[in-house]
């Protein structure tokens, strides 16, 4: 994070008390995100807890990892928990089968009041990222982050299509190297001003508590 200048972090990983502890020693450097694993049965108290308790300020969801998809009835109960806290959702895309843009888009329909974050909009898989993009046009309350996802030119599209307040930086760290996820965005041939909105207004106001759906 010094390296690159990064003043704050979204952190998750299913370990939550790990993450628990890391922001415990760096608050001022690290937001939590609880990540649940909605097939137990105790998945929404767990969301309940770290939101209203340990201070975390969203939900992450990986249907790939759990094996589920994410209009399932197993993830109800989670968004539930979104709604009644008012805090994003953000949600791993591009893998078949569990994790497709069109499946992401039903829970959107379904819950047009949380704000939605589809993560690496469709990953690496032209059509994927495609349908990334379609389905953000039509549920206003999906937005779009950029890590894992190759193409500089599609970043430019989404801004183009869904506004310059729907596009997010992300590094996916440990997994990529934030200087070739800051490469990729700066390559988009966006203006300084929409840069400076996904590079750190989006992100601040959507995963910080400042904009909610």
């Amino acid at each position: 994070m010094d390296k690159y200048k990064v003043e704050k972090s979204c952190l998750f990983y299913w370990d939550n008390e790990l993450v628990r502890a890391a922001v415990k020693k760096y608050p001022k450097k690290l937001v939590g995100y609880v990540w649940p694993n909605p097939n137990e049965k105790d998945a929404s108290k767990l969301v309940r807890r770290a939101l209203s308790q340990w201070g975390f300020q969203g939900i992450k969801l990986h249907p790939l990892v759990h094996a589920f998809l994410p209009n399932s009835e197993v993830v109800f109960p989670i968004m539930e928990e979104a709604r009644r806290a008012r805090c994003p959702v953000l949600i791993h895309s591009g893998h078949p089968p569990f994790s497709l843009p069109w499946s992401i888009g039903e829970l959107a329909e379904n819950y047009r009041d949380v704000t939605i974050v589809m993560l690496h909009m469709g990953h690496g898989h032209g059509v994927y990222i495609e349908a990334a993009i379609n389905t953000a046009r039509r549920y206003d309350n999906i937005c779009l982050e950029t890590s894992g996802m190759p193409m500089h030119t599609k970043v430019r599209e989404a801004v183009e299509i869904l506004g310059e307040d729907r596009v997010m930086y992300g590094s996916d760290v440990p997994f990529h190297d934030p200087a070739i996820e800051i490469a990729r965005v700066t390559a988009s041939g966006l203006s300084k001003s929409k840069l400076d909105r996904v590079f750190y207004t989006n992100a601040s106001e959507i995963l910080l508590s400042k904009r909610r759906a």
